[in-house]
């Protein structure tokens, strides 16, 4: 007995002695959302949750963004490896010469749009609206809304991160998110219409895969390793998101499975992750067209300089042979 005690020590700590060595065997990652966790961070959560990063051979940690927390500057100060961040943002870190670049693009439209009451039928409509806009706004999408629809800046009003202004002055229009306002609304029953500025034209992409160049000179494996598994999550959460939500979940205590369902009803209502050219190049693609086109918006807006060199914003080496597609 005491010899069989034994030999079942003796195999408990060599299968501990090898799970700590391939622990220990991990490339360590740092990842960082641009907001607190949520749908729109899926498929990396579900990367995580479903151990495809660490099948990848990375340890992956991933930190939430939030209100008062500037990922680029920690991606620039080497505090997280990969950043969720935004075409416009990279193009004008390049302008200034930062040392970043996207990799990978994991929603294929930008997610901005306007909630109006029902009977403004479309973006033609908000000629004679207040429009609640944030002062962020002005140096992305408010340029390209107000010219592409002849508005003023006598019609903007301060947007305060809820929708109470807006239920109260039936003449309000604000800006939104497809997966929040309007799920605040549906749960009081409000009706409301929205209008995603991408369907009209706005160019840039949705949530881009950014890193630092000295990351893709010097590990160029867990680059291709960690965009390779997280659309891997983005495919696996659109399919079933239980794994991943159980993160974000327990990431964020106030996200809700009602929350959640809603966000991820709208993201394959929008073809956000799998729409687009990730329809038939598969999710993660980006295409040189596509940031010419938020380089030349940029440019006309006075929002970016026009000898910009805008192909050094990105790389499409990390994406453009995966062609990993939804089921």
């Amino acid at each position: 007995m005491d010899k069989a005690r034994l030999l079942l020590g003796a195999s408990a700590a060599l299968l501990c002695s090898v799970a700590m060595a391939s622990a220990e065997d991990l490339q360590k990652v740092t990842f960082m959302t641009s907001w607190y966790a949520q749908a729109e961070h899926g498929g990396f959560y579900q990367a995580k949750a479903q151990g495809l990063y660490e099948k990848a051979g990375l340890d992956v940690t991933i930190k939430m963004g939030g209100p008062q927390i500037n990922g680029m500057q920690l991606l620039l100060a080497g505090e997280t490896d990969f950043y969720n961040g935004f075409d416009f943002q990279v193009l004008s870190g390049v302008e200034q010469k930062l040392p970043v670049k996207a990799v990978a693009a994991m929603f294929q439209h930008d997610v901005n749009g306007m909630l109006t009451h029902k009977d403004v039928s479309s973006l033609e409509g908000l000629k004679d609206k207040t429009l609640m806009i944030a002062t962020t706004a002005r140096a992305s999408w408010w340029p390209w809304l107000k010219s592409k629809y002849d508005l003023q800046d006598s019609q903007v009003k301060p947007y305060t991160f809820n929708v109470q202004p807006f239920l109260v002055d039936p003449q309000a229009a604000q800006q939104a998110f497809p997966s929040s306002e309007p799920f605040t609304l549906e749960q009081q029953g409000v009706p409301y219409n929205f209008f995603l500025f991408a369907d009209e034209g706005y160019p840039p992409y949705g949530i881009t895969l950014v890193t630092r160049t000295d990351v893709i000179d010097g590990k160029p494996d867990v680059v291709e390793k960690f965009v390779k598994a997280s659309i891997e999550g983005w495919k696996s959460y659109l399919a079933d998101p239980s794994a991943g939500n159980a993160l974000i979940k327990e990431a964020n205590p106030k996200m809700t499975d009602a929350q959640l369902a809603f966000a991820l009803k709208r993201m394959k209502e929008l073809g956000l992750v799998a729409g687009g050219d990730a329809a038939t190049d598969g999710i993660g693609i980006m295409k040189e067209e596509r940031w010419k086109a938020s380089y030349d918006y940029m440019v006309s807006a006075g929002l970016l300089k026009a000898e910009t060199n805008w192909k050094d914003a990105f790389t499409t080496d990390y994406v453009k042979d995966l062609k990993i597609k939804p089921d």
